[in-house]
């Protein structure tokens, strides 16, 4: 049998679904897969989706493949919508990040995005 690997794709898999109370079983069902194992293999980390698999993963969570792929730290309870909103926002801002009259380097700039981001999140994981 394969060796399992766990990474952040895998744990995160895990906690959606577990998340939803869902079986392995449900899911590949849920996802058109005609095996459970197939679906399986990627909690497991003996296979990997393709881009086409991922994405339909992704929405059925509602989250971004960013997210599955442990690329950023977007709370799992945060839909596509919030984090659209909040990367518009940023950017459409950006332009006008100062302080003390001085524009932001781009390290400041990114500094300032994180504590946004933590805001916003801490936030609305309240609502």
């Amino acid at each position: 049998m394969p060796e399992k690997k766990q990474n952040d794709f895998t744990r995160r898999l895990i906690d959606l679904r577990e998340s939803k109370n869902w079986s392995k079983t449900e899911v590949a069902r849920r996802l058109g897969l005609s095996s459970m194992q197939r679906y399986a293999n990627y909690e497991y980390g003996t296979n990997e989706p393709d881009s086409n698999m991922l994405k339909q993963i992704a929405s059925l969570y509602n989250v971004t493949t960013d997210y599955l792929l442990g690329k950023n730290s977007t709370p799992v309870w945060a839909n596509k919508k919030d984090t659209s909103d909040l990367e518009k926002f940023l950017k459409d801002n950006e332009g006008s990040m100062t302080y003390g009259g001085e524009d932001l380097t781009e390290e400041e700039k990114e500094q300032v995005r994180v504590a946004m981001m933590t805001i916003f999140w801490k936030r609305h994981k309240h609502d």
